[in-house]
């Protein structure tokens, strides 16, 4: 039986195929986009208007510096961090508990339902560049703990955390500041 491929073999460096982003010989190229930084903000489901203020101002800032806003992309300062980045022209990521899209709040991108519960609060910040973290409760710690478990950086912003590893932010603009300058993969 004759095997089909279902992509074609592109030829990369050294006449390799190229079977990944970062052998494609375009990536880096001047006049091609950068890849953007994904940044997770978490907090509590239930916040009280001054930490969604200050989440709304958060997701806002991260779009204004071309991130993607990573969130557990329900209500609370999963959403207010969603609505101030998709009302500044930016895109999110809502990393969902359930098996439904439905369950995003309505300014979620990129849905993405997991049917794994409260453990998909390590996928949340999986892979960030810095993790902005508002107050909460004990999902909000898990997610705290994960990342400081990966080594991403992880911004306090607000009453709440005294996490040791943490790194303490005053403003909005100067946790986003941090963030960005503590990312590892910058």
């Amino acid at each position: 039986m004759a095997r089909h491929r279902i992509h074609p073999r592109i030829p990369g460096p050294a006449g390799r195929p190229v079977t990944a982003a970062r052998d494609n010989p375009a990536m880096g190229m001047p006049g091609l986009a950068s890849r953007p930084r994904y940044v997770s903000v978490v907090g509590g489901t239930e916040a009280d208007e001054s930490v969604l203020t200050l989440a709304e101002e958060v997701g806002r800032l991260l779009a204004q510096r071309d991130c993607i806003v990573v969130t557990g992309g329900r209500a609370g300062v999963a959403e207010a961090a969603c609505r101030g980045a998709v009302l500044a022209g930016g895109s999110t990521v809502g990393i969902l508990p359930g098996t439904t899209r439905a369950e995003a709040n309505p300014y979620v991108t990129v849905a993405v339902p997991t049917g794994v519960g409260e453990a998909r609060n390590a996928l949340v910040v999986m892979d960030t560049a810095a993790v902005i973290a508002l107050p909460g409760a004990y999902g909000t710690l898990s997610e705290v703990a994960f990342a400081l478990l990966a080594g991403t950086p992880v911004i306090v912003l607000g009453e709440g955390w005294d996490v040791t590893g943490t790194v303490p932010a005053r403003t909005a603009a100067d946790a986003v500041d941090l963030a960005l300058d503590l990312d590892r993969g910058a």
